[in-house]
């Protein structure tokens, strides 16, 4: 649950997402679900002229299984608080 919170808490802002076709989408995060299903608004693709069939393409909704990596804004992650609720969240399922 430690990441479906942490990507609820990125909500509104622009990501990138890679999936494992090498499809990289840029967009606003509008929504993720408890599977890291992702829905993206006002998209581009980073290589148009490879998909040029992305062009017309405004919102998009990404199987979670089909992601490969989401690159985030660097000035919105909070790392601290991350790394704690890591830390506490690794606590508790020793136990």
């Amino acid at each position: 649950m430690l990441f479906y919170s942490f990507f609820k808490s990125l909500v509104g802002k622009d990501v990138v997402v890679e999936l494992k076709n090498d499809l990289s989408i840029c967009g606003t995060l509008h929504s993720v679900d408890q599977y890291l299903n992702i829905k993206l608004t006002d998209i581009s693709v980073t290589d148009p002229e490879k998909y040029p069939h992305m062009l017309s393409v405004k919102n998009c909704f990404i199987r979670g299984s089909v992601v490969r990596y989401v690159q985030l804004p660097g000035d919105e992650v909070d790392t601290q608080l991350l790394q704690d609720a890591a830390r506490k969240e690794a606590v508790v399922s020793i136990r």
